[in-house]
């Protein structure tokens, strides 16, 4: 059952999985929203403390939090939402991992008891221009992801630019929360991404006891609508 409020700025909310392996027990929860249609009442009606911020930040967080809310329903059956830390990162409920994304006008959220995952990390981008790419290659890409660019098609390029960004970004969302410690873009490369479903990254800084350099995780994307989607799941 979904909360019978839905805001104006948000369209109904979505419980598929669009990515290419499903995570056993994880619930992602989606919805298109527009900030230019957000109402000032929107927050209380919706029953989700309000955030300050120009519109643009009100309204994404605003469809993130009621994604998170629903896909908290799904998985324990009490539609709570996560509160925002010191940190700014979500606080999920005890025994709960979970991820929250916006971006393009598209948020998403996805959640799991602990006993399966230790971390989640999601991820959405609007797919990158081959202009806007080449400008930020360098802030994103070690010069080993660089390397591999060579040769390829502008195009391809900006893809690659776009996916290795999409996918650190849920690196990290995956691994902050076990190691309280932050990181940057530099600090874990790409391996592969030949495929949705087989993508592999590999820490290049030691963060934690249990995830010193050279540790290896995986993830997933897909692309649709001229979006990129991005997943890390650590298991348990």
């Amino acid at each position: 059952m979904i909360d019978a409020f839905l805001p104006a700025c948000c369209s109904p909310l979505n419980d598929h999985w669009p990515l290419p392996q499903r995570r056993a027990g994880a619930h992602l929860v989606s919805t298109f929203f527009d900030s230019t249609q957000l109402h000032p009442e929107d927050f209380q009606r919706s029953g989700i403390a309000p955030v300050r911020g120009v519109a643009k930040r009100q309204g994404e967080y605003l469809a993130g939090r009621l994604c998170a809310r629903q896909a908290l329903r799904r998985l324990t059956g009490i539609p709570s939402v996560p509160a925002v830390g010191a940190d700014r990162a979500p606080q999920w409920p005890s025994g709960v991992v979970g991820s929250i994304t916006h971006g393009g006008g598209w948020a998403a959220a996805v959640v799991a008891q602990q006993s399966m995952w230790r971390g989640l990390g999601l991820d959405v981008e609007k797919q990158l221009a081959a202009e806007r790419a080449e400008r930020l290659a360098g802030e994103i890409l070690t010069p080993a992801e660089l390397a591999r660019l060579q040769g390829l098609p502008a195009a391809e390029r900006a893809r690659r630019i776009g996916l290795t960004f999409s996918l650190k970004e849920s690196l990290f969302k995956a691994l902050y929360p076990l190691v309280l410690r932050h990181f940057y873009f530099h600090d874990a490369e790409l391996l592969d991404c030949g495929h949705g479903d087989a993508v592999c990254l590999r820490l290049l800084i030691d963060l934690h006891p249990d995830w010193p350099a050279d540790s290896e995780l995986h993830g997933q994307f897909v692309e649709f609508d001229g979006y990129l989607l991005s997943l890390v799941s650590i298991p348990a």
